[in-house]
């Protein structure tokens, strides 16, 4: 005959926890990490839909490669790249969390359509930023720009690359019409991701 004891049941929970801490540490690591990846792909969706459509490219100017800078400098690559694809997954599904477009509302359509080179580079970005900024000597603001320098040239290749295989236009116009005119925001979005970023790690670090 079997003897059940609830409270000797509940004794012995407690002590495979004391004495498996590490156990019991996975269940909040992964629900901090699932907050993260939600949070900062919300923050990009943010980011997505400040922008301003330009007439003479069907690449608008946004602010969500500013997103992928920032998230970069403060996640881990893993972390990093998680969350970016968890945005894209999001937008492929239909959710509303790409720039609004005149032609392309969302999903798969707006993922492969003529800003889809950015999109599809944003995890690689943005772990590589993370990446250069942890292996960085100094993690100051030089090197955060340094990083998000990186990481914003690989989001404006791969959205030049992408744009001219699908509308067959030279080099040249895919230059014209896919960096060129970000440059000069895109510098603005570095130097603010590299700013916010070098400042909360100095405060991170002279926290008592």
């Amino acid at each position: 005959m079997l003897n059940w004891n609830p409270e000797g049941s509940h004794v012995n929970k407690e002590l495979s926890v004391q004495l498996n801490p590490a156990a019991a540490a996975v269940p909040a690591i992964w629900l901090r990490n699932a907050g993260i990846v939600l949070s900062g792909s919300a923050l990009a969706a943010v980011c997505a839909h400040i922008a301003l459509p330009l007439y003479f490219t069907p690449v608008p100017l946004t602010l969500a490669p500013f997103a992928v800078l920032v998230l970069g400098l403060l996640l881990t690559p893993r972390l990093a790249a998680a969350t970016l694809l968890a945005y894209l997954a999001e937008g492929a599904l239909g959710l509303p969390v790409f720039a609004p477009t005149p032609v392309f509302a969302g999903g798969l359509a707006h993922l492969l359509g003529p800003t889809g080179g950015y999109l599809l580079a944003y995890p690689f970005a943005a772990m590589l930023i993370s990446f250069l900024w942890r292996s960085a000597a100094a993690d100051g603001f030089g090197a955060a720009l340094i990083s998000a320098a990186a990481g914003n040239l690989a989001i404006l290749a791969c959205g030049a690359l992408w744009l001219a295989v699908l509308t067959h236009v030279s080099a040249q116009s895919a230059l014209t019409l896919a960096v060129l005119p970000f440059l000069p925001g895109d510098a603005l979005k570095i130097a603010a991701a590299a700013s916010l970023a070098a400042g909360f790690h100095r405060l991170r670090r002279h926290k008592p």
